[in-house]
């Protein structure tokens, strides 16, 4: 299979590899395996909680090397966003990002799943209420009213 050349750079030059404190309260974690797919993916993430918004992302990803890259790619798009905006991210933009054939899709989805799961991480060890997408979406059509 030929990579694109993004996935290509973010394979070989990924970004934000690594972890993050677990035990603090400003950290959410999301781990995501599902048993059909030889891809693990953790996805955590950092709030500074006085602006509510993403600092630092970092993931450690077990698999091809469109997982990789989709984590890494996705992590550099968690920096600067609040937890609200990050819950927003779709499978389908890291595919289009990455130019990902139909067969790796699942990737991006395992990358969308981490994510989700790490902000209702933080949300719940912050005693918030979990973010849900119809939520999300019912709130977007109210303020585009």
């Amino acid at each position: 299979m030929d990579y694109a050349a993004k996935v290509m750079d973010h394979y070989n030059n990924p970004r934000n590899a690594g972890k993050l404190d677990i035990a603090s309260l400003n950290v959410g974690t999301g781990l995501i395996h599902v048993s059909e797919y030889i891809e693990v993916v953790r996805i955590q993430i950092e709030i500074n909680p006085a602006k509510n918004i993403i600092t630092d992302a970092r993931f450690k990803t077990f698999g091809c090397g469109s997982a990789i890259a989709a984590a890494s790619l996705t992590t550099e798009w968690l920096k600067g966003k609040t937890p609200e905006d990050a819950f927003k991210i779709n499978n389908m933009d890291i595919v289009e990002a990455l130019s990902l054939p139909p067969s790796k899709i699942h990737c991006t989805i395992l990358v969308e799943d981490a994510v989700k799961a790490a902000i209702n991480d933080y949300r719940h060890k912050n005693g918030l209420e979990a973010l849900q997408e119809e939520a999300l979406e019912s709130n977007y059509e109210l303020e585009g009213m």
